[in-house]
């Protein structure tokens, strides 16, 4: 199983990663839908190698077709937002916000699964990313659809631990040379 093999590979000295994983993966209350959304979304924002190719497999089998899909558009498409809507928040002229954003983000309105589910992902990777604009946009839009602060903390649970684990074993990588 891909999940032990990650675990395994984390170092003793980042041990709370380690049990960290085992708690926000094995023992979430979210869905499964979810949750295997939540962590391949994180896995890709993550940037690591070794995490999304220890994590992917595991997500695709727990994931519809269309849920697979999704969770990796709401990467993608995260992306883009969290650096354009974090780098108009942080610019000190407020005119670029009433500016038209001008990008396409078609999939947001038609994501192939449940809104909420999208949502969440979307909030997961903008942690991962740092958009303090996007994370409440989507907070917003989650809590409206009466998610419990709860799901959406269990969220970025998700993320903060697979960010942690990816930036521990890249820099290992790069260590053992």
């Amino acid at each position: 199983m891909a999940l032990d093999e990650l675990k395994s590979a984390i170092p003793d000295y980042a041990k709370d990663l380690r049990l960290n994983l085992g708690s926000v993966i094995g023992n979430s209350d979210l869905p499964q839908q979810q949750l295997w959304g939540t962590v391949l979304a994180c896995a890709i924002a993550s940037r690591s190698p070794i995490v999304l190719r220890e994590l992917e497999p595991e997500a695709k089998a727990n994931l519809s077709p269309e849920a697979y899909t999704a969770a990796k558009s709401a990467a993608a498409i995260m992306a883009m937002n969290n650096v354009f809507y974090r780098t108009r928040h942080l610019l000190s002229d407020p005119e670029y916000g009433t500016l038209r954003a001008g990008l396409r983000m078609n999939v947001i309105g038609n994501p192939g699964v449940e809104k909420t589910d999208f949502e969440l992902w979307s909030l997961a990777v903008s942690a991962i990313n740092g958009c303090g604009q996007c994370l409440d946009s989507h907070e917003q839009v989650l809590r409206k659809a009466g998610v419990d602060r709860e799901v959406i903390q269990e969220a970025f649970r998700i993320a903060s631990v697979i960010q942690a684990i990816g930036v521990t074993l890249d820099s290992e990588a790069v260590l053992r040379g």
